[in-house]
């Protein structure tokens, strides 16, 4: 039988400066109007955002944290930056390289991925668990770490849709182990959106209409592979782009409006592709994931990519 991926840990990072959305306005040529549009439909308030903060201060603190789970004597094989932009650096530096090296992984293969942009974080971890399995050592370990910053208004504001923000994430993974049980990973790609931010306002539209449906449909696929039905979900642990594509997904599912968890889209807004582990570490501190419950991570990416991931929690 096959080994199973777990997420032996999850942590996450959010910098302590909170700001309001009308705070960051100004700079993304937002009106009054359309910052109210943002707050009392689609539900945004406040964000994280710290342009004192650099890049790699942002990510190797959750990565920091998640390796204190790492057992003596094991090692990691893989480090593995996933990350929604694909320039987060200037050419000269490899972000995934420099990653390995402040955490001291001298020895583990250290890379990126990115074309899945918000949904990258979750195909990391279904990456690092196929590869765990394909050519590493029993008893390896890989790194997925995510998180980037908001750096400029081109990449901070999503029109119509989303305010992006700062935060990190980091999970360790292997196969195997006693962590959270990965059951299944879906995704879908509709490659007719791929301009993303530069999208026609009619690609916009027929995006949106489309939105609902497809990420339903994806969820549904996903816990059908894990071999359970909606039913047997405790919770939806979504990305936070907004209130209003969740209401519509949630519609269009005929779903439990209390089995998605959307209380930190107002708090922290979208953090790439970090949001669904924020989300998760938010619920694990609350005392909100059972052992023995199953949870669905879902997230999606410009581009555009639907992807979600069923897992059981496990005590940890």
């Amino acid at each position: 039988m096959t080994a199973t991926t777990t997420l032996e840990r999850i942590e996450s990072f959010l910098p302590e400066r909170s700001v309001r959305i009308d705070d960051v306005a100004d700079s993304l040529g937002l009106r009054r109007a359309e910052v109210g549009v943002f707050r009392k439909i689609y539900g945004l308030d406040r964000l994280r955002f710290d342009p004192d903060t650099g890049l790699f201060d942002l990510v190797l603190h959750s990565a920091r944290r998640a390796l204190k789970a790492l057992p003596e004597g094991r090692r990691v094989r893989y480090v593995v930056y996933a990350h929604t932009m694909q320039a987060v650096t200037p050419p000269h530096i490899d972000a995934a390289q420099v990653i390995r090296e402040e955490l001291g992984l001298h020895d583990a293969e250290a890379f990126a991925l990115t074309h899945q942009a918000c949904v990258s974080s979750l195909g990391a971890v279904d990456l690092a668990g196929e590869l765990l399995r394909a050519e590493a050592p029993e008893g390896a370990y890989a790194l997925m770490v995510t998180g980037e910053r908001a750096y400029s208004p081109k990449v901070q504001l999503i029109p119509h849709s989303a305010i992006m923000a700062d935060a990190a994430a980091a999970c360790l993974v292997t196969v195997g182990g006693p962590g959270d049980e990965v059951r299944s990973f879906t995704t879908r790609t509709l490659g007719q959106f791929a301009a993303g931010l530069d999208m026609t306002k009619e690609q916009t539209q027929g995006f949106g209409q489309v939105y609902g449906t497809v990420l339903g449909e994806v969820i549904h696929e996903a816990v059908a592979r894990a071999e359970l039905s909606f039913d047997d979900i405790d919770l939806v642990i979504p990305h936070n782009v907004n209130l209003v594509s969740w209401r519509q997904t949630i519609k269009e599912m005929g779903a439990d409006p209390g089995k998605f968890f959307l209380d930190n889209v107002p708090l922290y807004s979208h953090t790439y592709a970090a949001d669904v582990f924020v989300n998760y570490t938010t619920l694990r501190d609350r005392g909100r994931l059972v052992p023995g419950r199953h949870y669905v991570l879902v997230s999606v990416g410009l581009g555009a990519t639907f992807g979600a991931m069923v897992i059981t929690h496990r005590e940890g």
